[in-house]
């Protein structure tokens, strides 16, 4: 079985930071708008998240948020952020319009973020456990 076939048909997977606690938070209210079920989650730290990296070709230390469509594309960083807000319900595809802003912009404020979030935020001793109700979209 090839490490793609784990992956769900018709689901997207979403590879976070799973000791962050801004990137926790972020995946619980991705979790709660993802209201067509479109997204399935792994930690970029378990050894499902770095086999889908090395088999997709990202560099193994990019530490972002990779949303990997299968057989279409991945995305990285802000394109990441605005490709999984665009399939949310509420007020969540509103962000695309981001995208008026030069990548190299918006890939600079996502990485100053992405620097400090250990500092902002806090940081886990190891990744979160996720409830009975949505472990089924957790990948391993």
């Amino acid at each position: 079985m090839s490490i793609i076939d784990k992956i769900p048909s018709n689901k997207q997977l979403i590879l976070f930071d799973g000791v962050c606690n801004f990137c926790d938070e972020t995946i619980q209210k991705v979790i709660k708008a993802d209201k067509n079920n479109v997204f399935v989650f792994a930690s970029l730290q378990s050894d499902f998240g770095k086999e889908i990296i090395k088999y997709i070709g990202v560099n193994p230390s990019v530490d972002s948020i990779i949303l990997y469509n299968p057989g279409v594309a991945y995305y990285t960083e802000s394109d990441a952020a605005i490709e999984i807000a665009k399939q949310l319900n509420g007020f969540y595809p509103l962000l695309q319009i981001g995208k008026i802003v030069p990548k190299s912009l918006r890939n600079s404020v996502y990485r100053y973020v992405a620097k400090n979030r250990y500092k902002w935020y806090g940081k886990k001793d190891e990744c979160m456990i996720p409830s009975a109700e949505v472990r089924s979209k957790f990948l391993s």
